[in-house]
Order: structure tokens, then C-alpha cells, then sequence
């Protein structure tokens, strides 16, 4: 799902089959099987679908089995795909975004992932709603208490191996892990039981980018034919073509980015001036890093009192002293880097040396929803807005926490055919697994085989 992620796993020699070859349809076939989709999707009662790295292609994320995938390329000793955008950085693909209008809908009960780039909870897929056989290389897991961290930089390792950072709950405080496996990983019990459990519900299961050759991921979408269920495998990212039919708009994706101002004030030892730092820091702690903020551009209002200063690199720090009694406003430039949606976001801070006492919060959801709906109208990204603040007596300080959207991608509706590589049912599927087995690729062990 990337190419830092392929070059952190162990290497096996056998990764199953490569260059597999692309099949398309004549355009009247292609609409047939578009309608067949959409009235499947239409008349189904408990949709599931299973998704691998094909539908993260268009994002700019290189998938591993294709023509031009990582180990296709490998195996024939060609170079690697250059990444088009800091991974960081992927959004969501009109696929990811088809899904979220089904599951807002109430069509799409559950999404079952081999993916590790964190892009469907990033689309707005609810968390429980999802499980991700392979972990998510932006999500640390705490393996005391349980609980998740989604971050907007990706974890360093892979491997279920510990982080730099622990879990910021006061009564745990353990170190955190990365939830990305690595080859010899067995899959997490928790996600293999609501993926397994989902797959026997399902009356229809949509199987979207993927070869379906990891063993025993692949395995599961076979549940739903148990119980009398069907299975749907489409290649090439045509969802679009049955959601016009569905006249079911695909909603647009916003990025909203989190940084935190913080503002320490001191007296100086004879009481004259007063001592300041200001800092920008990521919400995820003062040493994680903020990879949406390029540089920070600091001026004054009063010019002919202050100097203006640029930072270039964190830890974005600006220490100054100023007279006691002097109040000023600063104008912070955040120029925003690569993969953003525009170049820069704008925020006042106002600076009085008194001690504030002003720590009301703002409705976080309201302000977000807020931003996003200003984005949408538009067609923009920069805006910004205060989500939370704190106020601190020693030393005497505020951070105050910026809601900043860094992107917005609008999907228009589709007004013509889209390409199908194939849609079937069962034995299509079962071909594959008897392919997958030849073939050999298996990413997890005999502990979590046993369980199918």
C-alpha cells in the first residue's frame, strides 16, 4: 500500500502470482454487468464488502500484484513506481467515498480491509464498521488497555513492534505498538471475528481490488455462500458507474488537520519585560512530528516594534521578550506542504502579558461540521477554527488547538460506462483460492487458519 510499507516487510521469496493481466469488456457488456451491480447492491440486506490495494491506486498508492505493481516490478528487476504524493498525504479515492454514501445510507453494514493506508477511516467509514486485517500504518494500539491512536503521520515501524510514544491515558501510560503485520503476523482475533462474523450475515459480499491470494483473508467473503449468500468481485474501480444508477451522489472528501499554539509567558527577573515562547506542536504530543506544516511564517501588526521571523522545520519555536505592559496581535502564515489543497492557512493570535482566564471550548463537532461545510461551498481549503483550549498557572501559559482543512476533493456523479474487469459469483471466487494455494502466497500462520 506503499513503498516505504513493502520495503519494512521481511522478504519471502514466494509472493504469489504477479503481472496478473488486465481483461476488459465490451461496452455493452460492461453496462449489463454495471446494472447487474447495482441492483445487486439495491436489493441486498446485509452488504459487506472486502477491499485491497486496487482501490488505492488512483490515490497514488502503488499496488503490489499489478502490471506496474511493487513486486511485478520487482520480479522483473524494473525500478519501483516513484510515489506521487507523500503518503501521508493519499485522500480517499471516489471508490472510498462510494462506500461512505452506502454505509450513510444504511446499505453497507460492514468493510473488511487488507489495506494498510488508513484511507477508509480516513473517508469517514465509522471504526466499527471496519476491520483491517493488516493493520493501519497511521494507527498506534496500546497493548495494556486497548486503546487506538490515529495519527497524521505514519507509525516508523511495522511488526506489532513498540513506539516511541505511550498511551496518554493517566491510569495506563503503556508503550504503544504499530498494528501493521509483518509476513509470519497472525491476523488480529479481534478483526478476523467482526470480518467473520459479518461475512456469515452477508447476503451479498462486494469484493473490490484485490487478487484475492492472501490466505486466509481471501477465504472469508466464501462464509456468505454458506449461508445461501453471492459474491461479487469487480477489479477495476466501477463503483461509480452503479451509484449513478443508484442516484446516489458520492459525497466529497475533507481533510482536517490539528496543530497546536502553545503560548508560555515569564517576568523577567527585574519585572520590566516578559519573557515569551510560542510554539507549534502536533495534537499527538510536542515530539511527534506535523508533516502538513511546510514552514510557519510569524509577523506583527505593529511592524515598527517588532521583527518579523520565518521557521523553516520543527520544532517550530519563536522566543521573544516584549515590554509588560504591551499588547499585540501576531499573524501566523502556515504554509502547508505537498499534497495539500492549497498553499497556506492564516490564524491570529492576540497576545496580552495578563494571565488569560478565558478557557471556554467550543463545540468540537459543531466547529468541524462548520468547516467542512464552508470547504464544500466554496470549493476551497484554508479555513481554520479553534476546537479546544487549555490554560496552565505554571509556568503561565495557553494552547489553544487549530482545526485547519487541507483538502477537499469533489466527485462528480459519473455520466458514462466504467471499466468492469469481471463480476461473478462463487466459482470465480473459488478459482482464485484454488489459484492462491498453487501458488502459494499466505500472510498469516496456522493459528489464525485454524479458525476458518
Amino acid at each position: 500500500m506503499s513503498l516505504g510499507y513493502a520495503e519494512k516487510l521481511s522478504y519471502i521469496e514466494d509472493v504469489g502470482e504477479v503481472g496478473m493481466r488486465e481483461f476488459f469488456d465490451p461496452t455493452h457488456v460492461l453496462q449489463e454487468k454495471i446494472e447487474r451491480l447495482a441492483r445487486t447492491i439495491k436489493e441486498s440486506k446485509h452488504l459487506v464488502v472486502f477491499t485491497g490495494a486496487g482501490i488505492s491506486t488512483s490515490c497514488g498508492i502503488p499496488d503490489f500484484r499489478g502490471p506496474k505493481g511493487i513486486w511485478t516490478l520487482q520480479r522483473e528487476g524494473k525500478p519501483l513506481p516513484q510515489a506521487s504524493l507523500p503518503f501521508h498525504r493519499a485522500v480517499p479515492s471516489m471508490t472510498h467515498m462510494a462506500l461512505v454514501a452506502l454505509e450513510r445510507a444504511g446499505i453497507l453494514k460492514f468493510v473488511i480491509s487488507q489495506n494498510v493506508d488508513g484511507l477508509h477511516l480516513r473517508s469517514g467509514i465509522p471504526r466499527e464498521k471496519l476491520a483491517e486485517l493488516h493493520g493501519n500504518s497511521f494507527m498506534e494500539t496500546c497493548p495494556s488497555c486497548g486503546a487506538e491512536y490515529f495519527r497524521d503521520f505514519e507509525v516508523e515501524s511495522i511488526g506489532l513492534k513498540e513506539t516511541s510514544r505511550h498511551c496518554s491515558d493517566a491510569n495506563c501510560g503503556a508503550k504503544l505498538r504499530d498494528t501493521v503485520l509483518d509476513w509470519e503476523d497472525a491476523l488480529p482475533s479481534k478483526e478476523m471475528s467482526y470480518a467473520e462474523k459479518h461475512c456469515r450475515m452477508a447476503d451479498v459480499v462486494l469484493c473490490l481490488g484485490t487478487s484475492l491470494q492472501i490466505t486466509p483473508a481471501c477465504n472469508l467473503p466464501l462464509k456468505c455462500l454458506r449461508g445461501g449468500g453471492e459474491i461479487v468481485i469487480v477489479n477495476l474501480q466501477v463503483i461509480a458507474g452503479a451509484m449513478n444508477l443508484l442516484n446516489m451522489p458520492i459525497p466529497p472528501f475533507v481533510r482536517i488537520d490539528f496543530v497546536q499554539i502553545i503560548l508560555t509567558k515569564a517576568l523577567s527577573a527585574d519585572e520590566k519585560y516578559v519573557n515569551w515562547m510560542l510554539r507549534l506542536a502536533s495534537i499527538h504530543g510536542q515530539k511527534a512530528p506535523l508533516p502538513f506544516i511546510k514552514s510557519v511564517e510569524i509577523t506583527f501588526l505593529d511592524e515598527e516594534k517588532y521583527k518579523a521571523a520565518v521557521l523553516h522545520e520543527q520544532p517550530f519555536l519563536l522566543k521573544r521578550r516584549t515590554e509588560r505592559t504591551k499588547v499585540f496581535e501576531m499573524v501566523l502564515k502556515i504554509n502547508l506542504s505537498d499534497g495539500c489543497g492549497c498553499l497556506c492557512s492564516q490564524i491570529n493570535i492576540p497576545f496580552d502579558p495578563k494571565i488569560s482566564t478565558n478557557c471556554s471550548n467550543p463545540n468540537k463537532d459543531a466547529v468541524l461540521q462548520n468547516l467542512r461545510d464552508t470547504a464544500i461551498q466554496g470549493l476551497c481549503c484554508g479555513q481554520n477554527a479553534i476546537v479546544g483550549k487549555k490554560i496552565k498557572l505554571a509556568p503561565n501559559g495557553e494552547t489553544t488547538t487549530f482545526a485547519i482543512v487541507t483538502n477537499i476533493i469533489m466527485h462528480n456523479k459519473a455520466s458514462k460506462a466504467f471499466e468492469i474487469k469481471a463480476i461473478s459469483t462463487g466459482d470465480e471466487i473459488k478459482r482464485r483460492k484454488r489459484s492462491a494455494r498453487s501458488n502459494g502466497s499466505s500472510r498469516k500462520r496456522s493459528k489464525t487458519k485454524g479458525s476458518n
